[in-house]
């Protein structure tokens, strides 16, 4: 039997590096075209929670993350062929620079055959711009670069010099002018979450899409041939309905919001009920079996968790009458006795986990890394300025990607898992199924990479 395929026209934007203003083009992009009544499928490229929130709201859709390693080439396959079944346009965001980690946005982007446009912060240079982008589409012969979106132009003549510069080969899709009114506000782990400053957002995607419209970027997508999608050859396991009848408590507010879009999909084709609930403003926990606590700021929000001993209470008590809870990075310090933020006061915590927790500036812990949990190995990243002590001995470690050191500690006490680990839930779905089940998992680690999910 054939392979199902259909056409869509994509693009994959991707820089340099870090803080070109990949995430505004894109942004801007996906609404100047959702103005225009186009169906645009928006996707992030790598483990991030703060550039889709942002790009859910410019798109007026969900947008899932895409990574090779931890999601597997069946996923990523089959999410592309069911965006191009239904948009007009297919875009992309990369992560970091494009040929930057392992596997890279250049990877994914050759693997699918999506034509990249650069975007280049252009200040301080005109001339130069040319010669970078130009090393960039000469570096690797399976990329295809349609072109360089000169960030932050200074002028019609700064314009001039750059266009000028480049070769035949690599058009000058855009300038977009230097305007502190299109780009996006920031912290310490990124943008700031979309859901804290909507209206803020909505006017900075609308002056985007102008911008983008005037610099006449429409007109060299007008031109992009279609790039065909193919359903995956190796069907996605049939998920099973595991959690049928089961309720799961999902922590989720301005403190917990770390959340990929897939794994709420999953559970739900599991069964489960989601029950969301603010563990800053709520008073009781909605009727539920399990807990997930996810990542976000609670550093950020410390003394409000800290003063809603009703929620902490119930939470307490959720524990200790010995139900599965999962709380992943924020949802671990959460979880622990204390957590001191970046002013340095204390705030009580849950107390479900022995250990303070601390925020340390500017270096923090990132990569990807598999949970070895005794339910079995689930796929997932580290991403965290803080650090925790006096914590118990762990179960396990995570195991890195491409480095033997043990990476990071997974917990448990009682029904309670936690780790900084933020976990890709599509990866294992059995294994996430026994982790929020009703019954405690009695299984040794399971270290097989065997996973139809999840393919190297």
């Amino acid at each position: 039997m054939s392979t199902p395929t259909t056409t869509c026209p994509a693009l994959f934007i991707a820089a340099p590096a870090s803080g070109q203003g990949k995430t505004t083009v894109t942004a801007g992009l996906a609404r100047l075209l959702r103005n225009q009544g186009k169906v645009v499928r928006v996707f992030k490229t790598g483990p991030d929670y703060l550039d889709p929130q942002i790009l859910a709201q410019a798109s007026g859709h969900p947008v899932d993350q895409l990574d090779l390693w931890m999601a597997g080439e069946a996923y990523c396959r089959q999410r592309f062929y069911d965006a191009a079944c239904v948009a007009d346009l297919i875009l992309v965001e990369g992560a970091m620079g494009l040929f930057d980690g392992e596997p890279s946005s250049a990877d994914l982007a050759a693997l699918f055959d999506i034509p990249m446009a650069i975007v280049m912060d252009v200040k301080g240079m005109a001339q130069t711009a040319a010669a970078l982008v130009s090393g960039l589409a000469s570096f690797r012969d399976d990329i295809h670069i349609a072109g360089l979106v000169a960030n932050a132009c200074g002028s019609a003549r700064h314009r001039e010099l750059i266009e000028d510069a480049l070769p035949p080969s690599i058009p000058l899709l855009a300038a977009v002018p230097r305007d502190p009114a299109l780009s996006l506000p920031e912290r310490h782990l990124g943008l700031v979450q979309a859901a804290e400053i909507r209206e803020d957002l909505e006017a900075r995607f609308e002056a985007g899409a102008k911008a983008l419209e005037v610099a006449g970027l429409m007109e060299a997508l007008a031109v992009l041939p279609p790039v065909t999608f193919s359903a995956p050859q190796e069907q996605l396991a049939i998920v099973q309905p595991a959690l049928k009848d089961h309720a799961i408590g999902v922590a989720r507010d301005a403190a917990f919001s770390f959340i990929y879009q897939a794994n709420l999909d999953l559970l739900e084709q599991m069964g489960a009920t989601l029950r969301f609930f603010s563990p800053l403003t709520d008073s009781n926990l909605p009727e539920c079996d399990a807990l997930w606590l996810p990542g976000g700021y609670p550093e950020l929000h410390a003394q409000t968790l800290a003063d809603n001993s009703a929620m902490r209470g119930a939470i307490q008590a959720f524990f200790n009458a010995d139900k599965p809870i999962l709380a992943e990075c924020g949802g671990l310090l959460y979880c622990l006795e204390t957590l001191a933020g970046y002013d340095d006061i204390t705030h009580t915590m849950l107390g479900l986990l022995p250990g303070q927790g601390a925020m340390r500036g500017r270096r923090g812990c990132q990569g990807m890394q598999t949970a070895e949990l005794p339910e079995g190995p689930v796929r997932g990243h580290a991403h965290h300025r803080s650090m925790s002590e006096g914590t118990p001995e762990p179960i396990a470690h995570g195991r890195r990607q491409r480095h033997p050191a043990p990476g990071e500690a997974i917990y448990r006490q009682k029904r309670l898992t936690a780790t900084y680990l933020h976990l890709f839930f599509p990866n294992n779905p059995d294994a996430v199924a026994r982790l929020f089940s009703a019954s405690p998992a009695h299984a040794e680690p399971q270290h097989s990479e065997a996973l139809t999910h999840a393919t190297q």
